[in-house]
């Protein structure tokens, strides 16, 4: 007998229990993806998302102008650039601390509109700092806005979004973000850093604007016992010829069923517990791959290796990769399957070993490779990276230096495709309702933890061992979030959040063990 979720698939593969007749559930499909209202409901939720990726790699272009400027009050030493690229994760731990209590407080809606206020002030003391401070608190600012919708944004589009279109459109929080960053490092090649700031309060007033206009999650207004605002809301965000009623039932049904508050007994149980505890896990493997420190410190790096490009362009094309990579993702995780994406980019080649292979690839290259032809002096990593080695120079034309982007290029494919957007889908569909605000928040804080500790620690690490040995352990958690994910990882595709719920409620089979 095949294992529940975590076996083969095909038609005839049956988890969850039988479904009720196809023709509601086949209209409600078609008919979501003739709806243009639940795609701009998205469209507005997911600008903070673009906020939170354009403020993530705010650093890249900004370190080195800082650390060349005159001025004195904000010229950067190495432990000042350290902690202004690392001090934004901690603001992004807060606000997914925040957001455990706003989402279930305020919905998440006003959870995510809610972010628009620190976003707009970190903008603002960044762009007219005059001081190490105001840049650090600017910083922080903007890392809590970014922690609060990376845990409001994923849930509000899986509630509303109907199971047909789920996986395209809980891709677009972190396509979103990709496209922010993007943004970021186009610009960068344009503005000064305080205009980048400016730039950055663009898409928070745009967000705030539209999402006034658009319902909160029916099931977050039936848990509030919201009935007939729900069903407004569901009505709105469905075609005039979709069957809402059948979908307000199985939704008020699920909301009837997890009424009351998680209470710790409960928590030990295994259906509220594995779930949470496998998405907590992915959230921490998926940092421990390196993604945010690469992307902190991506021109930087470039700079401290031999490349035949120029770092701010190596920059750019890393992150229209990663903006394509993340659009492919969209679209195949309602074709292939979450898990698939996860598992498996192009059989039998998987996501993971992929980034394992790109980073391997980067600590060799940084080990033995060749060596700058003249030092830079962005985050002091070139004089540490070629420590204790006998690298010859590179000549400016040697197609050698194009490995540093090109495997770059293939970590963010691999994680962009796999480990990036599906991990928020994931977390936001296995959660049980009943902790579902709490959870994702819970998430979120443990992901930016670790991504303080290692964005801060990457550097220290360089000074005292070089830059290759960081790149040597990223590709070993890449082997670990191999296996995790053939043991541990449901598949979800084309399941409804109930059938989800129930199936972690049968008890057929541990997860972990």
């Amino acid at each position: 007998m095949q294992e529940p979720l975590l076996g083969a698939e095909g038609l005839d593969y049956d988890t969850f229990p039988e479904k009720p007749p196809p023709s509601p559930a086949e209209r409600a499909r078609v008919g979501a993806l003739q709806n243009k209202r639940v795609f701009l409901a998205t469209f507005a939720a997911v600008l903070g998302n673009f906020s939170f990726g354009y403020a993530l790699v705010y650093t890249s272009p900004v370190i080195p102008a800082l650390e060349q400027s005159t001025d004195p009050d904000l010229h950067l030493t190495k432990t000042q650039a350290s902690w202004f690229g690392s001090v934004f994760t901690l603001g992004a731990a807060a606000g997914g601390l925040s957001a455990m209590v706003l989402s279930d407080l305020l919905g998440r809606k006003l959870s995510i509109m809610f972010s628009a206020i620190p976003s707009a002030a970190g903008y603002a003391l960044m762009a007219g700092a005059h001081g190490l401070w105001m840049l650090l608190l600017g910083r922080t600012l903007t890392g809590f806005a970014g922690g609060l919708t990376a845990a409001c944004i994923p849930v509000y589009v899986s509630e509303i979004a109907p199971p047909g279109v789920r996986g395209a459109l809980g891709a677009t929080p972190q396509l979103m973000a990709v496209f922010g960053s993007l943004s970021l490092y186009a610009l960068g090649l344009l503005l000064p850093w305080r205009w980048l700031a400016v730039a950055g309060e663009g898409p928070v007033l745009v967000m705030v604007l539209l999402l006034s206009f658009m319902p909160n999650s029916p099931r977050f207004l039936l848990s509030r016992g919201r009935d007939e605002e729900a069903l407004q809301a569901l009505t709105w965000l469905r075609p005039a010829d979709a069957d809402v009623h059948w979908e307000f039932e199985q939704i008020q049904d699920n909301v009837r069923r997890q009424s009351s508050r998680v209470s710790w007994a409960e928590a030990r149980d295994p259906h509220m517990y594995r779930p949470v505890l496998i998405a907590l896990l992915m959230r921490f493997l998926q940092q421990l791959t390196g993604i945010t420190p690469i992307l902190v410190y991506l021109q930087p790096i470039f700079d401290s290796t031999a490349v035949l490009l120029p770092p701010k362009d190596d920059a750019a094309i890393v992150g229209a990769v990663r903006l394509l990579s993340v659009l492919i993702a969209a679209f195949a995780m309602d074709l292939a399957g979450r898990k698939v994406l996860l598992f498996v980019s192009g059989p039998p080649v998987s996501t993971a070993t992929i980034m394992f292979a790109a980073n391997l690839t980067l600590g060799l290259y940084v080990h033995f490779g060749p060596r700058p032809l003249t030092p830079n002096s962005t985050v002091g990593l070139e004089t540490l990276s070629l420590a204790g080695t006998e690298q010859p120079p590179a000549t400016p034309t040697s197609y050698l230096t194009l490995v540093p982007l090109l495997a770059t290029m293939f970590f963010i494919m691999g994680y962009a495709m796999g480990w990036g957007p599906i991990t928020w889908l994931l977390m936001s569909e296995i959660l049980p309702l009943r902790a579902r605000g709490v959870a994702s928040g819970l998430c979120v804080l443990v992901s930016w933890l670790t991504a303080f500790v290692l964005t801060k620690s990457f550097l220290l690490v360089v000074r005292a061992f070089g830059l290759q040995v960081p790149f040597f352990f990223f590709a070993a958690i890449c082997l670990v979030s191999l296996v995790f994910t053939g043991c541990c990882v449901p598949e979800t595709k084309g399941r409804s959040l109930e059938q989800i719920e129930s199936f972690f409620s049968s008890r057929r089979r541990a997860f972990l063990h």
